[in-house]
């Protein structure tokens, strides 16, 4: 049965009633599997047969399920209260526990990566399914030290990085913003304070604005040592001790991506900025407004944003799956009968959303914030595809489980393109379906174009602080960012110069965002495959979300027709929004008439 209220989801398929006993046995298990694999190390000689080297990677499958059963639990605790004592001193000991196994593992690796080619390539053949894994470690080979080195590192992270940027989620998790859209003033929640940002009247929509950089302003100081300290850790360890050509290089080759894909990609973003900023200059006209301001980007073209309950938001995803395969929504229905959604708004939870898909076989977890805005409908069908991805690549192994970054993104982009073509299908009122193309291209605009620069001023801002630049440097990087994307078309206050520490991404994960650019445009190519070969597109598609990341990411687009290292492939996702802008232009003609 659908709620009709928002719900709040269910932790025991990952720990059984009672916790803390399930917990320690976890901890227990994990321990005891470390030392057997340690007794395994005297196998590893160049001569090793197969059954035993399979036999090993068993027990490697099975230390990772371990460990990925009690992060998640530590994780999904904390993201219920982001400052609840218990949470917070499991995902402490999880992390010392995690650090502890991959220390004792780490010799594995060392030993792999310093294999000849002819002993490497025997195992790797005969490893099935799990030749992947073992290929992508071969391609580590050159960046890693001595055990005793990469054991340190581990150390240092756990105890040093990883704490200070969980340090910058718990302070801003505990934010509380201030407004006042009408009679009553509220407190609200960071996720709350940004759906004020399509609120009709430019005067809320402002004060949403600076509510949210006043707070981050007052918190800028502390906020960007953590990041200053992000950056230098990560040119530290990647350029200086592992010896990546850059920064971002380090990413890319853990997405396996070639450096020249992911900058052909970067570079057709900035040289497809321009189309954005003429629909914004449109955008302008269309509301009448004399100053077309950064708080102006994501205005609705209605009056009133239109609300949906839980339970209509919850069927409306299920049905645009449906419309477009019957096993896509099953999967998504099984997320919501396992009782693995979280979607109330609650204080000290944490903001955003995620799909956490630990393990094959389990259903994934998906959490957001539900307002019943438009964007909430969309935030629920993105995650629901993240988790069907998960599951269609269930049937590999935990090693080879997960999808490359670049790739992550497109079920779940799918999925939201999906939902807004069954409503324009749907919707017989021109203003309202004029309201659903704008909001697709604002969606478009920040899946690929915020996004892209994020990673662009990421790049400049590494070089920055390596070369010992200020906070203050930061900020004015920023704000030149800003000024190209968006040209002439768009005022940008000051207060936009602190816009970057709102980015939870540019401290958790550095160079992640390219990937919804990646996966926004690859999703644009294949809607385009779609709408040309009708049904016969379905099961090619779902192939190749089953695939997860048991194959590399260039193979599994090659298999789909695509090629992500010539610009005309990106530029076609871009014809694809100058097309939706132009119907959108034409439909408000019509209504003008």
């Amino acid at each position: 049965m659908i709620s009709d209220k928002p719900v709040r989801w269910s932790l025991k398929d990952l720990m059984a009633e009672p916790v803390d006993q399930a917990l320690e046995q976890t901890f227990s298990d994990l321990d005891q599997a470390s030392a057997g694999f340690e007794a395994m190390r005297d196998l590893l000689v160049p001569e090793i047969s197969t059954k035993s080297f399979n036999d090993i990677l068993d027990q490697i499958e099975a230390i990772n399920a371990l460990m990925s059963r009690l992060e998640a639990f530590a994780d999904l605790w904390l993201t219920e209260d982001t400052q609840h004592a218990e949470a917070l001193n499991l995902r402490d000991r999880v992390d010392r526990a995690l650090t502890e196994s991959s220390n004792r593992m780490v010799f594995f690796d060392i030993w792999f990566k310093g294999l000849a080619d002819e002993p490497a390539h025997r195992l790797i053949d005969a490893s099935g399914k799990r030749h992947y894994f073992l290929e992508g470690m071969r391609k580590l080979t050159p960046y890693t030290l001595t055990e005793r080195e990469e054991k340190l590192i581990n150390l240092k992270d756990v105890n040093g990085i990883d704490a200070l940027t969980n340090l910058y989620d718990m302070i801003t998790n505990q934010f509380a913003f201030t407004l006042k859209p009408d009679d009553e003033t509220l407190s609200l929640t960071r996720d709350q304070v940004g759906g004020y940002f399509r609120h009709p009247s430019p005067i809320v929509r402002e004060a949403a604005y600076r509510e949210l950089y006043r707070v981050y302003e007052e918190n800028a100081q502390v906020l960007a040592q953590i990041y200053l300290h992000r950056v230098r850790d990560w040119n530290a360890e990647g350029v200086e001790l592992r010896g990546y050509a850059s920064a971002i290089s380090a990413r890319n080759l853990g997405n396996d991506l070639p450096d020249a894909v992911v900058d052909v990609l970067l570079e057709v973003c900035r040289k497809n900025v321009g189309l954005f900023q003429r629909y914004f200059e449109m955008k302008k006209r269309w509301l009448r407004l004399e100053n077309f301001r950064r708080y102006d980007i994501y205005a609705p073209l209605l009056e009133s944003d239109k609300s949906y309950t839980h339970g209509e938001a919850v069927q409306m995803v299920l049905d645009s799956y449906d419309a477009f395969s019957s096993k896509a929504a099953s999967l998504a229905r099984k997320v919501l009968e396992k009782g693995h959604l979280d979607s109330e708004t609650r204080p000290r939870k944490r903001g955003g959303a995620f799909c956490y898909g630990p393990l094959p076989g389990i259903t994934p977890w998906v959490m957001l914030n539900y307002e019943g805005r438009a964007r909430d409908v969309a935030t629920l069908a993105h995650e629901l595809g993240h988790a069907i991805h998960n599951m269609l690549a269930g049937k590999h192994s935990i090693l080879t489980y997960s999808p490359s970054l670049p790739l992550a993104e497109t079920a779940s982009v799918f999925a939201e393109f999906q939902l807004i073509d069954q409503l324009l299908k749907q919707e017989t009122n021109p203003a309202v379906r004029r309201d659903l193309l704008a909001y697709s291209i604002d969606d478009a605009y920040v899946t690929v174009i915020r996004q892209a620069y994020f990673t662009l001023f990421e790049r400049e801002a590494f070089r920055v602080i390596d070369e010992g630049g200020s906070v203050e440097d930061l900020t004015e990087l920023y704000m030149e960012n800003l000024k190209e994307q968006f040209g002439e078309a768009v005022e940008i206050t000051e207060m936009f110069k602190w816009e970057w520490l709102t980015v939870p991404h540019l401290f958790n994960a550095p160079f992640y965002t390219y990937a919804y650019s990646f996966g926004q445009l690859l999703v644009l190519a294949l809607v385009q495959q779609y709408r040309r070969e009708g049904e016969s597109f379905v099961p090619k598609y779902l192939r190749l979300l089953s695939y997860g990341g048991s194959e590399p990411p260039m193979k599994i687009l090659e298999e789909a027709g695509i090629d992500p290292t010539v610009p005309a492939f990106w530029r076609g996702g871009f014809n694809v929004i100058q097309g939706m802008i132009e119907e959108l232009d034409e439909t408000s003609k019509e209504m003008s008439s």
